[in-house]
C-alpha cells in the first residue's frame, strides 16, 4: 500500500514509521470495550514495545533504503527509547513489586489503573491538539495517506481472523488479535517523527493523521468486531 506514496519520502517515512509499530497503549482500552482479552494485550505490551524498537530500524532500512536512514540522527531515537520506554518500564516493574509487599504500593496500583482511561484520553487530546493546526495547513498533502490508513484498518480484520484461526484462539483472544493488528503505536513514534531533520518535517503530521483516522476506526471496531467474532 505504501507504494502509492513512494514518490514522496516524507509521506513514505511517516506511513512506514507508524504502520510498522503495533499499538501498546489505547488498544487495551478500546479492545476492552469490545469484550476482547485486554489483559493479554496488557501482558504483551512490554514485549511488543521492546521488539518494535529493535526491529523498526531494520524495517525502515528494508523498505526505504540506506540513503534515507543515513540522514537520520540516531541520538533522538536512543533518547526516546530510554525516556519513553525503558524508564517507564522500570518504574512500572518497581511499582508492581512494591504492590506485592505494601499497602502503599497496592493503593498506587489501584489509583493508576482507575486513571488509565482518562489519562489516555488526555494524552490523545494533547497530542492531537499540538499538531492539529499543522494538519490543517498541510491537508492537501496529507489526503494522500488517508486511503492507506483506512485500507489498513479494513485489511487487518481478515488478517487477524486468519491468524487467530491458525493459532486456535478463543473469542476474547481473537478480538484482541484483531485490535492489536489494526491499531498502531502513533503516540510513541510521534516523538521519533518530531526528532527527524528538516526535510522530514511532514512526517509528524503524517503520524498524527493516522491517529485521527484510527480513532474513528476504533469506534467502528468496537461496534463491528463483537458482531464478527461471536
Amino acid at each position: 500500500m505504501a507504494r502509492f506514496i513512494a514518490g514522496d519520502q516524507a509521506l513514505l517515512v511517516g506511513v512506514l514509521l507508524v504502520l510498522l509499530t503495533p499499538c501498546v497503549d489505547y488498544v487495551i482500552v478500546f479492545s476492552s470495550l469490545a469484550g476482547a482479552s485486554s489483559d493479554r494485550l496488557l501482558a504483551t505490551a512490554p514485549i511488543l514495545m521492546l521488539a518494535q524498537m529493535v526491529t523498526l530500524p531494520a524495517y525502515l532500512l528494508i523498505f526505504i533504503g540506506p540513503e534515507v536512514i543515513s540522514a537520520i540522527d540516531p541520538k533522538p531515537f536512543v533518547e526516546a527509547l530510554v525516556v519513553l520506554i525503558i524508564i517507564p518500564l522500570v518504574m512500572a516493574a518497581m511499582t508492581q513489586k512494591l504492590a506485592a509487599k505494601s499497602r502503599v504500593g497496592r493503593a498506587a496500583m489501584a489509583t493508576t489503573e482507575s486513571l488509565m482511561v482518562p489519562l489516555m484520553m488526555s494524552t490523545l487530546a494533547i497530542v492531537v491538539g499540538s499538531q492539529i493546526v499543522g494538519v490543517g495547513e498541510e491537508i492537501a498533502s496529507l489526503w494522500a495517506v488517508v486511503p492507506i490508513y483506512v485500507a489498513f484498518l479494513i485489511v487487518m480484520v481478515p488478517v487477524g481472523l486468519a491468524t487467530s484461526k491458525i493459532f486456535r484462539l478463543d473469542t476474547g483472544s481473537t478480538r484482541a488479535a484483531v485490535f492489536s493488528g489494526a491499531t498502531r503505536n502513533s503516540l510513541v513514534v510521534l516523538p521519533l517523527a518530531l526528532a527527524l531533520p528538516e526535510p522530514f518535517t511532514l512526517v509528524a503530521l503524517v503520524v498524527v493523521t493516522q491517529t485521527l483516522v484510527e480513532l474513528v476506526g476504533m469506534v467502528v471496531y468496537v461496534k463491528v468486531i463483537p458482531r464478527i467474532v461471536k
